[in-house]
């Protein structure tokens, strides 16, 4: 009898809400759960991912490699959300965000602990692993 595949389901543990369990991205997971968040670059042509992609959408090749989110972004854009979509009502209100590094953008919250009076557009941000209080794993946008 052949062996039983065991599948990689780490993904689960993102997110306030999971709605993927498997991705082929799932070491994003175990860089998070070291304190670290990454996004995957293309070793052929360059580009660079977050979300991270297994496959190059600008070469269509898969010679990626991982790199760390780290260092500072300017804040792009913010949005103070007080509806939330089916899974996130407890969280309202939050602020969303849109975080330019350069050769890549990061779309996620701004951390709770950030008042939204002290949020400016072209602030100084960095993007940091959070745990969620039952224990998933995400990732937050704090001041620089």
């Amino acid at each position: 009898m052949g062996k039983k595949k065991e599948v990689d389901d780490r993904f689960k543990k993102f997110g306030t809400v999971s709605f993927t369990a498997i991705t082929k991205t799932n070491d994003f997971i175990t860089h998070l759960e070291n304190g670290k968040v990454a996004g995957t670059k293309c070793l052929d042509c360059g580009a660079a991912f977050f979300p991270p992609r297994a496959d190059c959408s600008h070469c269509l090749t898969s010679n990626m490699e991982w790199f760390d989110v780290a260092g500072s972004g300017k804040l792009v854009t913010f949005s103070k959300l007080t509806f939330a979509p089916i899974g996130f009502e407890a969280d309202v209100p939050y602020c969303i965000a849109l975080i330019d590094y350069g050769p890549y953008k990061v779309f996620g919250r701004i951390s709770s602990d950030l008042p939204e009076e002290d949020i400016q557009i072209g602030m100084e941000m960095k993007t940091v692993a959070n745990t969620v209080s039952n224990g998933q794993l995400n990732y937050v946008f704090a001041k620089a």
